[in-house]
């Protein structure tokens, strides 16, 4: 593997590790559109998906990711009032039953909290959610926590 030249903001050279090694590269973006048509098969709407994966990058701490994610959840019709209160979603009352629960599952995937609370929190999301969208909305949260981790081990920079 070679390093990017590039530097970055702090003049420090920068290590891209999306384009380290390409076929990893593809096989992880192939993962994430392995998962997306599994949400899409399911029925979920986009805006619910781009919802966790704002979440997602908000616990992380992935500003590239949450540019663009932030923008794609407009662009699929999530009001920007819920992106403003979504650190606090549990007590804003402004999400559905399906966007919670796909919070849920956002955040258990991420905190990956004790086991007890996880096995709880999850078990409630398949039984609002079903199967098939329980499962589509697990493999779109790991994949957008491989993505971010992807991008802040490379200080991907958000474009102007």
């Amino acid at each position: 593997m070679t390093q990017n030249p590039a530097l970055d903001a702090d003049d420090e050279p920068s290590f891209y590790l999306d384009k380290s090694d390409p076929a990893v590269w593809k096989s992880l973006n192939a993962v994430a559109l392995a998962a997306r048509k599994a949400a899409d098969d399911a029925g979920l709407p986009r805006a619910v998906v781009e919802l966790a994966s704002v979440r997602i990058s908000q616990i992380n701490g992935c500003a590239f990711c949450l540019d663009l994610h932030g923008r794609l959840a407009v662009e699929a019709g999530v009001p920007e009032r819920k992106l403003h209160v979504l650190p606090a979603w549990r007590e804003a009352g402004l999400f559905t039953v399906l966007e919670r629960a796909a919070l849920d599952i956002a955040e258990a995937v991420t905190l990956l909290p004790d086991d007890e609370e996880r096995i709880a929190v999850l078990a409630r999301a398949k039984a609002e959610l079903g199967e098939a969208r329980y499962s589509a909305l697990c493999w779109s949260a790991v994949t957008m926590n491989a993505f971010n981790r992807v991008s802040i081990v490379s200080r991907h920079k958000v474009m102007p």
